[in-house]
């Protein structure tokens, strides 16, 4: 038995020398490494730019299009003629004819009812989402990871806890052995106190595993090359923000909310859709200009090869009197204008709700914290009247054991509680557009 305690003792020094020889992250780090390395926010970023680099005048329509052609056709020939006066046939055999031509070709749409630039607005609307749809991965993504690092934190002081509790509970095992050997505790006190020994180690070591995956988890969100590498963190405590006013954050929430933005985007491209089929309303003008050169060369004719070259142009001017659809695509798209306003005014009213909740929910943990804390110091101050009234033989192992399973669980309550307060706060930042503010 002492030979395994010495053995847990050993185990335990040795990790906590290889947490000091870690480099230690702060929550600000760890988001500016994760906004660089993560694969997720690498892929948003580049949709992001494939907007902007769509969002030009040459992809709406307003620039125009050259040409540059060049061909060349040959002909070989057979014929016979017969004169009509004479009868005589004359037979012409491997006749070529040669004809080569080049040329510069212009064509430019300068006016088609507004469509261009419709399209070209629509083009920087759908730029503008991508950099909304970019903001709201990347506040996901801060409080994705703000949660794992909380978590982490959990973990750690859970894991002390149970540390904690290991050390109870072998100093209780220690003094019970020594009585034990002396007559005054009996077998079943010792087997009791070894018991409970076992279970807290057991304990600390299912511990340890969900230490291990958290650390995983963040190093993934960081997109780390060495998932397994070590880490450790600045913070040892969860720091709850206790300052958070429900009407600053609705108004966060009207004003900046990514999701809010994106749907008064989509609103705005589906008005875009229905100005563009009234744009064909409209009567449409066409440009096209050209210079070419054409040269023909004739195997038997009296001119053995001509030459042409110069400019060419015209205008077109055309209307769409009717093609079928016109009446149907602009209900279409008006009943869409109609759906854009409907989801933001769902996703305003969602968002409402889902505040309401947070914000009770995080009141009511601001309040059970408080009275955590209360217990808490309750249950050290029973902890210690119990632990010298055993030491005198006034207590029970078992009403010991109780004493101190009442101080872990006050322990883990308050740990539960700073835990649950933080993730309100940070689901609460989220929606009103500030939490960026971990990255400060």
């Amino acid at each position: 038995m002492k030979k395994r305690l010495i053995y847990f003792m050993i185990c335990l020094l040795g990790g906590g020398i290889t947490a000091q020889a870690q480099y230690t992250y702060t929550l600000k780090q760890c988001l500016e490494e994760g906004l660089a390395n993560n694969y997720s926010l690498r892929i948003t970023r580049n949709e992001e730019q494939i907007s902007k680099n769509n969002a030009t005048l040459g992809n709406a329509g307003y620039l125009p299009t050259v040409d540059l052609t060049a061909g060349y056709t040959g002909n070989a020939d057979n014929s016979n003629t017969k004169a009509r006066a004479t009868g005589e046939t004359t037979k012409l055999r491997g006749v070529y004819d040669q004809t080569l031509d080049a040329g510069v070709d212009l064509n430019w749409t300068i006016f088609d009812g507004f469509n261009i630039s419709t399209t070209y607005k629509q083009l920087k609307e759908l730029e503008r989402q991508g950099a909304t749809n970019t903001r709201i991965a990347i506040e996901d993504f801060i409080a994705s990871l703000t949660a794992e690092y909380y978590n982490y934190i959990q973990q750690e002081i859970r894991l002390k806890n149970f540390r904690y509790a290991v050390s109870l509970s072998r100093e209780r095992l220690r003094i019970v052995e020594e009585r034990y050997h002396i007559g005054n505790f009996s077998r079943l006190d010792y087997q009791q106190a070894t018991v409970d020994f076992n279970a807290d180690r057991a304990q600390y070591i299912k511990q340890r595993e969900l230490v291990h995956t958290s650390r995983i988890n963040l190093n993934e969100l960081m997109a780390a090359k060495d998932m397994d590498r070590p880490l450790s963190v600045k913070d040892s405590v969860i720091d709850v923000n206790e300052s958070l006013e429900f009407n600053d954050l609705w108004e966060g929430a009207l004003q900046t909310n990514a999701s809010l933005l994106q749907a008064d985007q989509n609103t705005v491209l589906a008005q875009l859709d229905y100005k563009k089929v009234l744009s064909r309303n409209y009567p449409y003008v066409r440009l096209n200009a050209g210079y070419g050169y054409t040269l023909n060369k004739y195997d038997v004719n009296a001119t053995r090869q001509r030459s042409n070259w110069g400019f060419s142009g015209g205008v077109t001017i055309g209307f769409n009197i009717f093609d079928g659809n016109r009446k149907r695509e602009k209900r279409n798209a008006s009943l869409a204008i109609r759906n854009a306003q409907f989801a933001r005014d769902e996703l305003e009213q969602s968002l409402r709700a889902d505040l309401s909740n947070l914000w009770q929910a995080y009141r009511n943990n601001l309040r059970l914290l408080e009275l955590e804390r209360q217990n808490l110091v309750s249950a050290k101050e029973n902890h210690e009247i119990a632990k010298e009234r055993y030491l005198l033989g006034d207590l029970s192992g078992i009403e010991m054991r109780e004493a101190q399973k009442s101080l872990l669980d006050a322990e883990e309550r308050i740990l539960s509680a700073e835990y649950d307060t933080k993730m309100c706060e940070i689901s609460l930042l989220q929606l009103s557009g500030k939490v960026t503010q971990y990255l400060k």
